[in-house]
């Protein structure tokens, strides 16, 4: 017989062999799969229903589609995305179709990367009941998923699983005697467990890799093995907290930073940088979101704060990224602890709906540009006043406001009351208040304070 033709359970991955065979047995996931929750619901009534399983890897979506297809009694169907083409989509509908009396359930590894051809070939037999859809995914299906074929299909969220979880996903290895470690007589401390669980990340699948690899270091112990801290050492190294980059988890971090900076919180700030960084995120784009950030959440509050960001990109690109991160850093927690103000943001949206609203406005006479003598004839320029030649440099009156005189006044800057805008905000008052006097009297004008 060919060594290679057969391959002994002792021979798989002990994460492999570690799938939960029922969903009493299945970590994590209680939303779901608890008492009374829909997969439960599902598995008891023996119904499914096309679903798209969501969420990060190693949180148990294969293992979810194989237990749900046995306990309806359906003949699973395994098809990855990233093989599969019409043709085998085809062929799957031809095997359902030979076989009516048993429900066929169509699993699909990474359904997001099926084109929409694929898709199409898919959506009539879903329609129709022939195929049982369980799709699983690590991105965000409302993007990936065409909205025809998601209209059919629940999607549920599995979450990463807490350390608390994946303690007992290796504790359960270490003592299975038929599937696990348990004749090793492994013993490891709790400790140990919850380091192994912290470096998973809540990927139950890399826990139980870890664990396999640790148990080729372990020290004789009675009549069993020991698995200790200085065991993992050289398993775990340094555990960078990779993501994909073209993922949801990029923008979620990119996001919680913004958020963290907004909510005046330099630690969580520097928290989601950090991880956004160790994960292998550019940090340019950290400067990038920063750079938002001075002119949307902290505006003219701190005038400094964008010159700053600024400086702070030019250091990083100036030092490389060992020293640039700090400089990165530097300019995150000015942003968070500096006052806060979207007044920018809010004007800049205003007069962008004001626009759209009066999109043929005429500019006044007095402020167009008269190069040529034909301009000035016509009044291009005429009764301009130079604002350095007034008094305080502030030509004041309503008639000279700069503002279209076929368009109703709209005022979209609005400072709020604190950082440097309350001092914009007394500024624009006391010009508004020569504007009145102004247009009372014809003067109007004093010293500015």
């Amino acid at each position: 017989m060919d060594l290679f033709e057969h391959t002994t359970a002792e021979h798989q991955p002990l994460a492999h062999r570690m799938r939960p065979e029922s969903l009493d047995d299945f970590a994590g996931q209680a939303h779901l799969v608890g008492p009374g929750k829909p997969l439960r619901r599902m598995a008891e009534a023996r119904r499914l229903q096309s679903m798209i399983l969501w969420g990060p890897p190693g949180t148990g979506k294969t293992t979810l589609a194989e237990i749900l297809a046995a306990a309806s009694g359906a003949r699973l169907e395994r098809m990855s995305a990233v093989m599969a083409g019409v043709r085998e989509i085809r062929a799957a509908v031809d095997r359902a179709r030979a076989a009516p009396a048993t429900p066929t359930v169509l699993f699909l590894d990474e359904i997001h990367r099926l084109n929409k051809a694929q898709q199409d070939a898919l959506l009539p037999h879903v329609e129709s009941g022939l195929l049982t859809l369980i799709g699983a995914t690590t991105e965000n299906p409302s993007f990936e998923v065409n909205s025809a074929l998601l209209s059919r299909a629940r999607v549920y969220v599995l979450k990463p699983l807490d350390e608390g979880d994946l303690v007992a996903v290796l504790e359960h290895a270490l003592a299975d005697d038929r599937r696990g470690l348990g004749q090793r007589r492994l013993r490891a401390a709790t400790e140990v467990l919850q380091r192994i669980a912290r470096a998973a990340g809540g990927d139950a699948r890399r826990a139980l890799g870890l664990l396999e690899s640790a148990a080729d270091f372990t020290w004789p112990e009675g009549d069993g093995e020991r698995l200790d801290e200085d065991a993992l050492a050289d398993v775990l190294g340094h555990h960078a907290s990779a993501f994909d980059k073209q993922g949801d988890a990029y923008y979620d971090l990119l996001s919680a930073v913004h958020k963290s900076v907004r909510s005046s919180r330099p630690d969580a700030a520097l928290l989601y940088i950090a991880r956004f960084i160790d994960g292998g995120g550019d940090p340019l784009d950290i400067a990038r979101r920063l750079a938002a950030i001075a002119s949307e959440d902290v505006g003219n509050t701190d005038p400094r704060a964008l010159p700053l960001v600024m400086a702070a990109w030019d250091a990083y690109l100036r030092l490389g990224d060992y020293e640039g991160q700090r400089a990165l850093a530097h300019a995150a927690i000015h942003l968070a602890v500096a006052p806060k103000s979207n007044a920018i943001d809010r004007a800049w949206k205003a007069a962008q709906a004001f626009v759209r609203e009066h999109p043929d406005f005429t500019v006044p006479l007095y402020l167009r540009n008269a190069p040529t003598r034909l301009m000035k004839e016509l009044g291009h320029g005429s009764g301009y006043r130079y604002a350095h030649d007034e008094p305080s440099a502030y030509p004041a009156g309503s008639g000279h406001d700069c503002w279209p005189e076929d368009l109703p006044y709209g005022g979209f800057f609005h400072p709020r009351d604190q950082g440097q805008e309350r001092r914009f905000r007394e500024l624009m008052e006391w010009r508004q208040a020569l504007d009145r006097r102004a247009d009372d009297d014809g003067n109007g004008q004093e010293e500015e304070s």
